[in-house]
C-alpha cells in the first residue's frame, strides 16, 4: 500500500455537491492499494500513519504523532498512486488493485485507524471526489508498506 499523508488544518471531500467526509487538524491520507496488498498490509500502514511523528513538540521539533495530539484523519482512496510512468506519456495502472480487492482494504485501513484511537472520516470509494485541504506546514510524507512475503 502506498499513502501520501498530508498534515492539514482541515480537509474535506465532496461528491456531487455533498460533503461526504471531513476532518479538522490531523491528516489527509491519500491511499493506493496494490495488487498484492492484504489486510495485514492495511493494518501495518494504519499503525505507521497513527504513529508518524510530524507534529511539533514544545520545542518545535517533529516529535508528536496523530495519536499524541488527538488529531483526526480523512482517508481518500486514490488508485493513481500506483501509476506506472516509465514508458510513454499515458500512465499505466497495472500495479493498482482492482476495485473489488481495493475497496475492502481501504475500509479496513479506516477502521484500523479508528481502532487505534484516531477519529477517521473517508471519501467515497470509486466516486469522482473534490478534495479540499489546508495543508499545514506544508508537511507531506509518502509511505510505502510492502505486503509481507
Amino acid at each position: 500500500m502506498r499513502a501520501v499523508v498530508q498534515r492539514v488544518s482541515r480537509a474535506s471531500v465532496t461528491v456531487g455537491g455533498e460533503v461526504v467526509g471531513q476532518t479538522g487538524p490531523g491528516f489527509l491520507v491519500l491511499v493506493g492499494v496494490g495488487r498484492d496488498d492484504t489486510v495485514e498490509t492495511a493494518e501495518r500502514l494504519a499503525r505507521k500513519i497513527a504513529r508518524l511523528r510530524v507534529f511539533d513538540d514544545d520545542e518545535g521539533r517533529f516529535d508528536r504523532s496523530l495519536v499524541d495530539i488527538g488529531g483526526e484523519a480523512l482517508v481518500v482512496s486514490q488508485f493513481t498512486l500506483h501509476a506506472g510512468t516509465s514508458k510513454g506519456n499515458r500512465p499505466s495502472f497495472t500495479n493498482a488493485s482492482p476495485p473489488e480487492h481495493a475497496a475492502p482494504l481501504v475500509a479496513h485501513l479506516r477502521d484500523e485507524l479508528e481502532r487505534l484511537g484516531v477519529p477517521t472520516a473517508s471519501g467515497r470509494f470509486g466516486a469522482h471526489m473534490e478534495v479540499e485541504i489546508v495543508n499545514d506546514g506544508p508537511v507531506t510524507i509518502v509511505l510505502d508498506v510492502e505486503p509481507s512475503a
